[in-house]
């Protein structure tokens, strides 16, 4: 079966112990619903720096990546409705989901 990266763009960090408790429970249950699905559960991301031909960029580029997760599914539809359930985009925020093609070197 193959192997997806869920990459996390937006969302809101919470500021309150109250919004962490409450975003800790929702990452928790989808973890918990999606347990036979996920290969590495993840973690959030600080900002990045993006290196390029014309040197390095201290902004995170034009959409930061603010966390993963990698599943495992059927297809991309499959792993695209698993991301449906992500607290990610209850916050606000966006899941790419993307396929990972793996080379045998």
């Amino acid at each position: 079966m193959p192997n997806f990266m869920f990459a996390y763009h937006g969302g809101k960090p919470p500021t309150s112990q109250e919004e962490i408790d409450k975003t800790m429970a929702a990452w928790g249950a989808w973890m918990e619903t999606n347990k036979t699905s996920l290969v590495d559960p993840g973690n959030p991301v600080g900002m990045s720096k993006t290196v390029s031909a014309s040197g390095i960029a201290d902004n995170g580029g034009a959409n930061p990546l603010a966390g993963y997760t990698i599943v495992s599914a059927d297809d991309i539809d499959a792993a695209c409705e698993i991301a449906k359930s992500n607290p990610m985009i209850a916050d606000g925020g966006s899941v790419e989901v993307a396929e990972i093609h793996v080379i045998e070197m």
